[in-house]
């Protein structure tokens, strides 16, 4: 059985166990989560050298890590590099979107590496395949692409994104309102495309039911993607974006059914004033199914500093009610990222999802930052670096003030607020 299979038999698996053990909640809340869709657990049955991870609603925010090849740049070692520095840095799970190369090999080799549980993006492998044979992706058929989900739960993929909301009618309002930037999500753009090619629907909402039997057999979570998200702040909440997430709430509702887990994925460029109604209407929508947000991104004038954009509006978003960001990197709409890129993404992102834990009243997340607080006042240093999200970054950054006996930093020296306060007696 799946878990949410177990969980509504009443049954605390040992998954469910270990992951009430990391999030510091009980068995039974994982368990009753579980069961009503409002969490799920990240681990296909093949994947068993990492623990599972739980998402979802009353739990830590959690942190996603983006890695993979591009048609441009092949270079396994350095993505197994990237996985490492995200590891380090904190990430909680890593993704595989390599459009590059061996795409079956280079998932094998990142489930290889990988502490954490690893998602993917099938269409992907199966439009380079394509390519690969020199035929046109609008000739891909329904067995091709699920053919390669079938791949993806064999070699121990825990989670995949699977754009199942794109379909005709919602591709046809988006074109009747009108975007600026039109379809920006690489496989809602390969889906559109091969629908117009075949005039057909698409097979992964057509053929949903065989996608739920693949997906059940490996006790892979469906992520249910956003493939019409919005590329800027321009086409935010419009029509296509809506009518998508509609269909992925009764998706959702489909595959808890099926005893099949599932999350959902969100936007994208949004405007700061529409972050929380897009988490609220998420959360009515698909029934507090989780939510898997990319970013979002509150400016599209910020290139290089994305990592920053995004943690702002991660951190709101996080805060209303999302329960797992995507982190972005400096590099995004730019490059490919470099390992320092990973770490500056995953850290952003880590910070957003304490902000949003803060918010949300997260077991354990209050004491963190009293410990910090504890810490200032004593002048404890070690205490300082080892309570902070980056203890390399404050070690690094850390200045003793020869002027105030190294008690302060170099900032204020002798004048600071914290010393002159303890000498007057009021601390």
């Amino acid at each position: 059985m799946t878990q949410i299979e177990l969980a509504r038999r009443g049954i605390v698996s040992d998954e469910m166990g270990l992951c009430a053990a990391a999030e510091g909640v009980s068995p039974e809340f994982i368990r009753e989560g579980v069961a009503a869709g409002r969490i799920v657990i990240l681990r296909n049955r093949h994947h068993r050298g990492i623990a599972p991870l739980a998402v979802g609603k009353g739990l830590r925010t959690k942190v996603n890590a983006n890695i993979g090849t591009s048609r441009d740049r092949v270079d396994l070692a350095l993505e197994l590099e990237k996985i490492r520095t995200a590891q380090e840095a904190g990430a909680d799970t890593v993704m595989d979107l390599s459009t590059g190369g061996d795409i079956r090999a280079i998932r094998r080799a990142v489930i290889e590496e990988s502490r954490l549980a690893v998602g993917t993006v099938p269409i992907y492998q199966a439009a380079v395949e394509m390519t690969a044979r020199r035929e046109a992706i609008a000739a891909m058929t329904a067995d091709d692409l699920f053919r390669v989900i079938e791949e993806n739960g064999e070699d121990g993929v825990d989670f995949i994104t699977v754009h199942c909301g794109v379909t005709r009618e919602s591709v046809a309002r988006v074109e009747r309102q009108g975007r600026v930037l039109g379809i920006v999500s690489r496989g809602g753009s390969i889906l559109a495309a091969w629908m117009a090619c075949n005039d057909r629907e698409n097979p992964l909402y057509e053929e949903y039911d065989r996608l739920l039997s693949i997906a059940r057999r490996y006790d892979m979570v469906l992520s249910l993607g956003d493939g019409l998200r919005p590329g800027c702040l321009a086409d935010a909440t419009d029509r296509g974006q809506v009518q998508e997430l509609i269909l992925l709430g009764e998706l959702a509702k489909r595959a808890r059914e099926a005893g099949v887990q599932a999350m959902i994925e969100g936007p994208g460029h949004v405007p700061l004033g529409q972050i929380e109604a897009n988490i609220l209407l998420q959360k009515a929508l698909c029934e507090d199914a989780p939510f898997y947000v990319l970013g979002p991104l509150p400016t599209d004038i910020a290139p290089g500093y994305d990592h920053i954009t995004s943690a702002i509006g991660g951190a709101l978003a996080g805060a209303a009610g999302a329960d797992f960001l995507c982190y972005v990197t400096p590099s995004e709409h730019l490059r490919l990222p470099s390992l320092q890129d990973v770490r500056d993404g995953v850290m952003a992102a880590r910070i957003a999802a304490h902000i949003a834990d803060l918010a949300k009243g997260i077991p354990g997340a209050r004491q963190q930052d009293l410990k910090m607080a504890r810490c200032r006042k004593d002048f404890d240093w070690e205490g300082q670096i080892a309570a902070s999200l980056d203890p390399q970054r404050t070690r690094e950054g850390l200045e003793r003030s020869v002027s105030a006996l190294e008690e302060g930093c170099t900032m204020c020296g002798e004048y600071c607020a914290i010393r002159l306060g303890k000498r007057r007696g009021v601390l």
